[in-house]
């Protein structure tokens, strides 16, 4: 095997090149979609089923919002974080899943998020 050595100009231009296409891949795609954190009023919150609802202009519109305009769903929070009781501001994101089981719609919300203080 014999082995090859590029001039130095050589490497550079092609090392060049790849940061300059990385960039222009980067460019194109776009940064990476990242969740929306928002900020609403504790309804209310079981602690035996970790559900809490949610209410005010920061859950209107959200998938999985009830006609009474409450969010509710199955809190993740830090363990650390107090537990939220009604009147709290809790800072989350909130992801909802549906789908058809036995050909009933089936809708869950999990509610990320922790106490404001």
């Amino acid at each position: 095997m014999a082995t090859v050595t590029l001039p130095t100009p050589v490497v550079l231009a092609g090392g060049a090149l790849c940061l300059l296409a990385g960039y222009l891949v980067g460019a194109v795609a776009g940064p990476p979609e990242t969740a929306e954190r928002r900020t609403a009023e504790v309804a209310s919150y079981d602690a035996s089923q970790m559900r809490v609802c949610l209410t005010g202009t920061a859950v209107d519109g959200l998938p999985g919002t009830d006609a009474d305009g409450e969010l509710c769903g199955t809190l993740r929070r830090t363990p650390s974080s107090p537990v939220p009781r009604a009147g709290d501001t809790l800072r989350f994101v909130s992801v909802a899943t549906s789908e058809e089981v036995a050909g009933e719609n089936r809708q869950q919300v999990v509610v990320i998020g922790d106490v404001v203080r």
